[in-house]
């Protein structure tokens, strides 16, 4: 998976503004694990970046402000032992994280009552299991 990866919708996450690294990952792999660079930070300038709409841009600064450094959004994989899994793995997360921190709100609840019927139901049943469990005490056993 290379190129632009979609977010939602038909807006993309164009390739030339991803930063990626590599280094050493710990975890399974063998001797191979200590020469190879399998592990991946994949990083997104989103204050800088102009391939998301305003809104959404706006709305992922404020979702994502804990995770931000300098208006940048890291994201790690390591988990594959092959760095081009883990590329994919890093890049779907962070497609994944966009389009979650980039959703619409959701519509605001509107308060409800409970119905009689369910609430009298649930008060008989509780009566009945105290009674049951009252019953089960050696009180009135003379």
């Amino acid at each position: 998976m290379s190129g632009p990866y979609p977010i939602r919708g038909s807006v993309l996450l164009p390739e030339a503004e991803l930063m990626w690294r590599f280094s050493r990952s710990s975890g399974p792999g063998g001797q191979h694990v200590n020469t190879s660079d399998s592990q991946v930070e994949l990083r997104f300038d989103l204050a800088g970046t102009e391939s998301l709409p305003p809104v959404w841009k706006q709305r992922a600064l404020e979702r994502l402000a804990g995770r931000l450094v300098d208006g940048v959004v890291s994201v790690r994989a390591s988990e594959h032992r092959s760095q081009w899994r883990n590329r994919e793995a890093a890049a779907v997360r962070l497609a994944s994280l966009l389009a979650e921190a980039t959703a619409p709100p959701p519509k605001p609840r509107r308060p409800t009552r409970i119905p009689r019927g369910i609430n009298e139901r649930r008060l008989r049943e509780k009566k009945r299991r105290g009674e049951t469990k009252q019953g089960r005490s050696g009180r009135g056993w003379t």
